[in-house]
């Protein structure tokens, strides 16, 4: 019997809702209609909470420091474009997020950046050279990290996976979900969610 793949989502002060609760919904389901899949809040911070960027707040199940073993991280955006410092310029600031994504992608965690959240991964150096998309609004940021930006809906680029703005993030799992899972459960989940797919995807 094989370990069920682990998929942690990043939470963050300020991060944006949708990125991040968009693809839990998606994974959610799967895990639900039998996808050996576990999905974990994960926080940067040591908090019992972590408020978002319109004001939900989620309790995260644990911490990104003592994550010892994850196959899938995604990082949502939020905070990136409006240049308050907050959200994911935060993140960037402190320095620490983007130590534990570099010791997590060379350890083999394949990466998902969600709207501005590519912008992280680009800042932890891990998009340079390689083809990546983020919200419409950082292109022209994304581009000044030496990443060779590409208009899609959603990147594939093997170990890092990024897509466009906040609802682009459901795309991305999907994507992931059917490449990593099957068509036949994508498609099931994007019905019960009654979500029109895109087929918007490069690489892969």
């Amino acid at each position: 019997m094989t370990d069920a793949k682990r998929l942690g989502i990043l939470a963050f002060e300020g991060f944006e809702e949708l990125d991040a609760v968009g693809p839990y919904e998606v994974f959610g389901n799967a895990r639900d209609r039998g996808a050996d899949l576990t999905v974990e809040l994960l926080a940067t911070e040591d908090t019992d909470r972590v408020s978002a960027a319109l004001g939900l707040t989620v309790e995260p199940d644990g911490r990104l420091s003592a994550a010892d073993r994850l196959d899938y991280l995604l990082v949502p955006g939020g905070g990136w474009n409006d240049g308050s410092g907050t959200g994911t310029r935060a993140l960037v600031a402190d320095g620490v997020t983007l130590d534990a994504l570099r010791r997590l992608h060379a350890a083999g965690t394949t990466l998902l950046g969600v709207c501005t959240g590519g912008m992280v991964l680009a800042e932890a150096g891990l998009l340079a050279g390689r083809p990546a998309v983020t919200h419409h609004g950082a292109m022209a940021d994304l581009r000044e990290t030496g990443a060779d930006v590409v208009e899609a809906r959603v990147v594939d680029d093997g170990d890092v996976l990024t897509c466009g703005g906040v609802t682009a993030g459901i795309d991305l799992a999907l994507y992931l979900l059917e490449r990593e899972f099957g068509t036949d459960l994508a498609d099931a989940v994007a019905s019960v969610m009654e979500y029109d797919r895109s087929e918007d995807v490069v690489g892969g």
